[in-house]
């Protein structure tokens, strides 16, 4: 997409030129002479020819180019709520957090086939939660933390396409210097029918950096607008699921069921002795020489 918005700057800016270029060497336009150009016509270039036209900073804006296309498939593919939030894990999590059963959850939230931004969320509140009878209110401040962290390593990929929209109008404006310091330079030393030549070369080397440049920044402002505005939303939904899930452990319907919690009950459990029969037992307390 960016290839092509370029191409096209670069076609309007050769046609401009070649409308121009149909007028003779003294300014008569073709018709005035009877439908034949007195100068000579320009040739058409393809999109390589006009990099080629650009010089070493138009090969560098074609390689920057590339990978804006690749940040960009990148963050389209990062910031799928599917991928941070995968259905199968939150509808297990769901489940098992309404039967308040905290250490498969965070089992689940540990498993690598479960990693996502919100097991990686989650699993750090449940963790807290489950250090002590107070985690539940410390929970939300973990979360905040561990949440703001996994958004700024998403925040990565979007911020880079930034700096990519930032970086080609500079390296298209350092190419548009080069290529007028070669145009001053071939009025101060070419002469006769090549000094034209040249400096038309050298002007259009310029130009075209000027036009790869922007031709690259602009989409690149349009996606990182697009994929920060997108990254805030689905992290705000996500944090909306997991403060869902955590409320879950609140709810009325049994006490937290925690490694901890079982052990406890388990050694509460007071044994039960086998009763005998009354007879036996006052036959046992009877003294000796007494008859029954």
């Amino acid at each position: 997409m960016i290839q092509a918005f370029t191409y096209n700057i670069l076609l309007l800016v050769a046609q401009q030129t070649g409308a121009a270029g149909t007028a003779g060497p003294t300014g008569v336009p073709v018709a005035a002479t009877g439908g034949a150009a007195v100068g000579p016509i320009m040739e058409s270039k393809s999109l390589l020819g006009y990099i080629a036209a650009g010089g070493f900073v138009a090969i560098v804006l074609l390689m920057l180019s590339a990978a804006a296309v690749g940040l960009i498939i990148a963050s389209g593919m990062m910031l799928r709520k599917s991928a941070l939030a995968k259905p199968a894990t939150v509808g297990t999590l769901e489940m098992l957090l309404k039967e308040k059963r905290v250490d498969q959850a965070i089992g689940i939230c540990r498993a690598a086939e479960h990693d996502c931004f919100l097991t990686r969320v989650l699993g750090a509140g449940l963790t807290k939660a489950r250090s002590s009878q107070f985690g539940l209110l410390e929970a939300k401040s973990v979360m905040e933390e561990v949440g703001r962290r996994e958004a700024d390593r998403l925040d990565r990929t979007v911020y880079a396409i930034r700096v990519v929209a930032d970086l080609a109008p500079m390296l298209g404006l350092l190419g548009t210097v080069i290529g007028i310091i070669k145009a001053f330079a071939t009025i101060g030393g070419a002469e006769g029918a090549s000094r034209s030549s040249q400096l038309s070369s050298n002007m259009s080397e310029a130009l075209v950096n000027t036009a790869l440049g922007l031709g690259i920044a602009i989409p690149c402002l349009l996606f990182h607008a697009f994929f920060k505005r997108r990254g805030e939303a689905v992290v705000n939904e996500l944090a909306e699921t997991a403060e869902h899930l955590m409320a879950l452990l609140s709810q009325p319907g049994g006490a937290v069921q925690t490694q901890q919690t079982q052990q406890g009950q388990q050694s509460r459990q007071v044994p039960t002795v086998p009763m005998q029969p009354l007879s036996q037992v006052a036959g046992a307390a009877r003294p000796a020489g007494i008859p029954s």
